[in-house]
């Protein structure tokens, strides 16, 4: 009897509980069906009002089978948009994306609560351009309504979010940041309806990419990651209170703050690391560093501290304040089981960066030393600033550069040599204020040798004596000598000695002798081609004080000597191109360089010179005295336009963060030429062919004298267009934007037709002669501005003169057709004119003809008026009839050159001046 309560009650439980999982399944199955046009209207509703960005989807599925048990509504080939300016990208994009619907939502309430996100082999990509604009900003707060109001929608209460096998990429050119999350897998837990709720995360990355200015940080590193974050969805802030991060093996503590602002950022972050080991800082460094520490043994116990707190608005220029602080203990480097490790590393440093601007450096290296066997190295360094920091520095050093190079397991280049130093300094470097600080010390190296694998031979003997002195912190109480300072290359040994006192008036003893392969040395250390070339030889005895060239005392200086350049390329500020010296002997005597057979090119252009230069040790100083010299040059072909300065018009940016990009190139502009202040230089030139902007002058000669910025032009002599031209000429650039200059020229009969066409500034100064033939003379002085093309400003030209017409004949002038159109008479089509004298004044814009009358076919025209450079017209004119003139027709010529106006009468236009407003 029992067994058959037994049998009905199995049985029964079996029934109900069949009959309950297919109803459950039932369900699963219905419930999705009923609900699913709800679900999926009202996503789209609240999609509509709430994402400022466009969204796209191909399939969508309502089920609880996809994220089982959870019912989810999944959305395949998921695209959403960002935000302006990057309305055309992708922020979000993912086979899948799932949303967990709350089931007591979506049966009994008004509202449908997604409480869960699924992203599955997706990419999240986040951007912001360098106006700190970001393409995140695609969510629209909700607006208060009226607490009576009925809502009924979907609601964002999310308790977990889950992403498998995806990608996220952070590229912020504000910052130059750009960040690679690839096979990031996380999961989320946390009541995310709250404003304010904490996140528990686990996170998992394949290979996560930092890098920072171009400059890769970390690269294809494995991070894992405990995380515990606050966020508050209201302000967008997040809190991280506890994160335990696993970068490969060094394992850190990330805690702070992290607050989007409408232009950028708020962001206080700490990183700390306890007691690590070495060996596992280093499996966290850049790629590069790898290889090397798989042949390294590395020992030590580190603690890192590093901090950035701060705003960062790049529109405000607003940067938060970094701070790191460096302790190692014990360390021992060891490359390839090198006879002679490193042992007793010992690093204790801070290092503040305030603003992250690096004039604000801060560095204190409380203690850096080493041993390598009984060598030992040693020093203390603090710095404030970096331009002009203030110093307090201690090195002490005796160390075998061989052994320290194969412990370290530099393998491209090879040192070697002792480096023995004793050297304590404390101050302030200012150049501007002469300031240096307190020194004492030597710095020496002995029997010192380099190799490198861009070039077969070494750099071998090198043997430096150094002392350094100074005990006034200022420029003339500095003291450096070098006794000497010496080494040898390709068979070739060069030997400097060298007593500097006194940087504010420099007493020098100097001697220099060798021969310096410019080019081979530069392959020593660069293998990216002779970007440097050339070879100089040097036999030099120096020795005097700058006051005495300063105030001519010459016979108290004691300089002598030779010094042979060959094929030296020479770069400088004032020049956009290289001047290469293909030769160049020069000869020193007390305070004069002379020099011969100096061939020179500039790029199409050759120069050939003689002459001397003075002063030149001071000019070479740091106080650039000036420059004296004189000289004669010869040359067959110069081309001004190569002279011309570069300005950039676009400022050179820095490449943005990510791998791909490529930096901007820059536009350049021309300039003006520039003209050294502190050169006072002469010379008598001869140039068989002169090319300026298209005009070619033949067989120039003359005076040319540069000082304090200015070029004078005296008594020059050119051919131009067939006929004799003498000039005289001032000139001086006064920016990169603007020069000024003056000319005086008188040209003896040439041929107007061919002026027109080949003067550029003839043919826009005198526009009337462009139907023209014959011959004129010219004789004008004029003054203004050049522009940074180096054309002239014609608003800031001055000047007048007179053109002297031999015989001309005028086809086809506009103005003389409507004067005989208006007139009808035939005759005053083509005018000629003999033995004329046409004076000109220029100013504001506006060339002022004076009265000038000439004889024509028996009419006695006279003609005055105002023209401007831009060709407008204001003629008055008087047509004396035959047979003397005594009657004539006032006419009156408007309009402009191609179109002028002729009408009887006396009243014109009045032509409006333009004054130069620089």
């Amino acid at each position: 009897m029992a067994s058959i309560n037994y049998k009905t009650i199995i049985l029964k439980f079996f029934k109900y509980t069949g009959i309950t999982i297919v109803v459950l399944l039932a369900l699963m199955f219905i419930t999705p069906l009923i609900f699913s046009d709800k679900i999926e209207e009202q996503v789209k509703k609240t999609a509509n009002e709430r994402l400022n960005g466009e969204l796209n989807y191909s399939e969508a599925k309502v089920s609880f089978f996809t994220h089982f048990p959870s019912l989810t509504l999944t959305l395949n080939n998921f695209n959403l948009n960002g935000s302006a300016p990057f309305q055309n990208e992708k922020l979000v994009s993912a086979d899948e994306i799932a949303f967990g619907i709350n089931l007591s939502s979506l049966i009994f309430g008004n509202t449908i609560n997604i409480d869960q996100i699924f992203l599955s082999n997706s990419l999240i990509n986040v951007k912001v351009n360098k106006k700190g604009e970001a393409n995140y900003n695609v969510y629209i707060a909700e607006k208060e309504t009226a607490p009576k109001e009925e809502k009924k929608e979907t609601g964002l209460k999310l308790e977990e979010i889950e992403i498998n096998n995806s990608k996220i990429i952070y590229d912020d050119q504000s910052t130059n940041i750009h960040i690679d999350a690839i096979g990031f897998n996380y999961l989320g837990n946390g009541d995310l309806s709250k404003a304010i709720f904490a996140l528990h995360s686990k996170a998992k990355i394949e290979k996560l990419n930092i890098i920072y200015e171009n400059e890769p940080y970390l690269m294809n590193k494995k991070v894992n990651g405990d995380l515990i974050t606050k966020i508050n969805t209201n302000s967008l802030s997040f809190v991280f209170e506890q994160n335990d991060l696993l970068i490969n093996k060094l394992l850190v503590d990330f805690t702070g703050k992290f607050d989007f602002l409408k232009d950028g950022y708020d962001i206080d972050f700490k990183i700390k690391s306890d007691r690590s080991n070495l060996n596992d800082l280093f499996t966290a460094f850049p790629p590069k560093y790898i290889t090397w520490l798989n042949d390294t043994e590395l020992k030590g116990s580190i603690d890192l501290l590093l901090t950035l707190k701060g705003k960062y608005i790049a529109s405000q220029n607003l940067a938060p304040d970094l701070n790191l602080d460096f302790k190692l203990k014990n360390g021992f480097i060891n490359y390839k089981k090198s006879a002679f490790p490193i042992s007793n590393l010992n690093v204790d440093m801070a290092t503040k960066v305030p603003s992250l601007n690096p004039e604000r450096l801060l560095v204190d290296a409380r203690n850096v030393s080493l041993n390598i066997e009984k060598n030992y190295l040693k020093t203390k360094l603090k710095m404030n600033g970096l331009t002009t920091p203030d110093i307090d520095m201690v090195l002490n050093s005796q160390i075998d550069l061989e052994k320290f190079n194969r412990a370290l397991g530099v393998s491209d280049i090879e040192f070697k040599g002792m480096l023995v130093s004793d050297l304590k300094a404390k101050g302030k470097y200012d150049p501007k204020k002469r300031l240096f600080p307190n020194a004492n010390g030597t710095l020496d190296l002995k029997n010192g040798f380099v190799k490198t694998p861009y070039y077969p031979n070494a750099i071998t003997d090198i043997n430096i004596v150094s002392n350094i002195n100074n005990q006034k912190g200022t420029y003339d109480g500095l003291s450096v000598v070098l006794k000497p300072a010496a080494f040898t290359f390709e068979g070739e040994p060069f030997l400097v000695q060298a007593n500097l006192k006194n940087f504010d008036d420099l007493m020098y003893d100097i001697k220099a002798k060798g021969t310096l392969n410019i080019s081979k040395i530069y392959r020593v250390f660069s293998q990216k081609g002779l970007d440097v070339d050339g070879s100089i030889k040097a036999d030099l005895q120096l020795k005097g004080i700058q006051s005495y060239a300063e105030k001519g005392n010459y016979s108290k200086l004691k300089n002598k000597g030779t010094l042979e350049l060959r094929n030296i390329k020479v770069a400088t500020e004032y020049l956009p191109k290289s001047l290469l010296i293909k030769e160049g002997i020069f000869k020193f005597n007390q305070d004069k360089m002379s020099f011969k057979t100096f061939l020179a090119t500039y790029g199409e252009s050759d120069f050939k010179m003689n002459g001397y230069l003075q002063n030149v040790f001071n000019f070479m100083s740091p106080k650039n005295g000036a420059l004296r010299g004189s000289f004669t040059l010869n040359s067959k072909y110069i081309n001004v336009d190569e002279f011309m300065s570069s300005t950039t018009s676009v400022p050179v940016t820095k490449p943005t963060a990510t791998p791909n990009s490529k930096p901007q190139p820059t536009t350049q502009e021309t300039g003006v030429i520039l003209i050294p202040s502190n050169f006072d230089l002469q010379f008598y030139a001869t140039a068989h062919k002169i090319n300026y902007q298209g005009l070619v002058l033949q067989d120039g000669k003359g005076a040319v004298k540069m000082k304090n910025g200015k070029m004078l032009m005296q008594n020059t002599g050119f051919n131009l267009i067939g006929c004799a031209v003498n000039m005289n000429a001032a000139y001086q650039g006064l920016t990169l934007k603007k020069a000024v200059f003056e000319y005086e020229i008188q040209a003896q009969d040439f041929d107007i037709k061919r002026a027109y066409k080949e003067v550029k500034m003839f043919k826009e100064m005198a526009s009337a002669a462009e139907n023209a033939e014959g011959i004129v003379s010219l004789d004008y002085k004029i003054k203004g501005r050049l522009n940074q093309q180096m054309q002239p400003v014609y608003p800031s030209l001055i000047g007048g003169g007179v053109l002297s017409i031999k015989d001309v004949k005028i086809k086809g002038m506009k103005m003389f057709n409507a004067v005989s159109k208006t007139t009808d008479r035939e005759a005053l089509k083509n005018p000629e004119l003999s033995k004329v004298d046409i004076k000109t004044t220029v100013k504001n814009n506006i060339i002022t003809i004076e009265r000038f009358k000439f004889k024509f076919a028996g009419f006695r025209p006279r003609i005055e008026g105002t023209t401007s450079l831009d060709g407008k017209l204001n003629i008055k004119m008087r047509l004396g009839l035959p047979p003397l003139g005594i009657i004539g027709i006032p006419l009156t010529v408007t309009g402009n050159k191609d179109n002028p106006k002729v009408k009887i009468g006396r009243k014109g236009n009045e032509i409006e001046e333009t004054q130069d407003v620089d």
